[in-house]
């Protein structure tokens, strides 16, 4: 089964940064797709972006430009670089991987992000 683990969240000013990372282990097979997502009190999860197979991303519309994605294949990690973060960016981000395929059915802890105004 696979797990994964977020970490690289904190607490960051209006217009701060941060890089958040995401640790796939227990993985039979290949990685295809990457996605980062998060969730925010009171709201449903929402996907904040995708790295498919031959690095080809999607953003959700509030975060391009701002947000960048990207992984590394031989270690089975994930990132996603946040700049110019907003108060509304405040959530817990969680990533999943495609993996043959199919989307993991585990979720790891998510790391928390807020940006204060």
């Amino acid at each position: 089964q696979v797990q994964l683990v977020e970490s690289g969240g904190g607490l960051v000013q209006a217009g701060g940064s941060l890089r958040l990372s995401c640790s796939a282990s227990g993985v039979s097979g290949s990685i295809d797709a990457m996605g980062w997502y998060r969730q925010a009190p009171g709201k449903e999860r929402e996907l904040v972006a995708t790295i498919m197979s031959g690095d080809i991303t999607h953003y959700l519309v509030s975060v391009q430009g701002r947000f960048t994605i990207s992984r590394d294949n031989a270690k089975n990690m994930g990132y996603l670089q946040m700049s110019s973060l907003k108060p509304e960016d405040t959530a817990r981000y969680y990533c999943n991987v495609r993996v043959s395929g199919r989307w993991s059915a585990s979720w790891g802890q998510g790391t928390q992000v807020t940006v204060s105004s």
